[in-house]
């Protein structure tokens, strides 16, 4: 049983999100067709955003695709990207060192556990030095960022809780639905 931020195909947790295999099956908050919406809502937001510097660890399984769908939407809002990778805390500093060297105009953050961990340190940042904000979920916006887009994480949980129930009936985790109400 996972819930998981990552792509679980990626990750080798299962062998696909409909028929995952084995004994594992949960549920993932990576939602790539919800990255062009987040790009949409900051441009909707602050029209005059032309450069937006993105956040994300290269690390998280994902992440590459994510990026992909990231530059696709940018180009389609008439935005350039400026990526910058961190997996640590020491990263964190360059890159908003880089991100006000090339003058970025706004901040997208990939939803993930080492940019959650330092959601407050980016909200302060963007706040600082006007950058409008947006990020994958909640959490980052509760830690003073502008906006996000993307799953409920508390209801992804609600509806782990059913596949638990549903394995402790007697399912197997490989032959559950793959959505949890189905």
């Amino acid at each position: 049983m996972f819930s998981y931020s990552g792509d679980p195909i990626e990750a080798g947790f299962v062998k696909s999100l409909g028929r995952p295999g084995g004994n594992m099956t949960g549920i993932t908050w990576l939602a790539f067709e919800l990255v062009g919406k987040r790009l949409e809502l900051l441009k909707a937001a602050a029209p005059g955003v032309s450069r937006v510097a993105v956040l994300a660890n290269p690390a998280h399984p994902g992440e590459q695709r994510e990026l992909r769908e990231t530059e696709q939407a940018a180009r389609a809002v008439g935005v350039a990207l400026q990526y910058h990778q961190v997996r640590t805390t020491a990263d964190f500093r360059a890159a908003f060192d880089a991100i006000i060297k090339d003058k970025a105009n706004a901040l997208l953050v990939f939803p993930e556990g080492v940019t959650m961990t330092h959601r407050q340190q980016m909200a302060e940042f963007a706040v600082k030095h006007h950058l409008p904000s947006v990020f994958g979920w909640r959490e980052y916006v509760e830690a003073g960022g502008l906006m996000a887009y993307g799953p409920n994480r508390l209801e992804t949980a609600k509806r782990l809780a059913v596949f638990v129930d549903k394995i402790l009936k007697g399912s197997r985790p490989a032959e559950l639905p793959r959505r949890a109400a189905e």
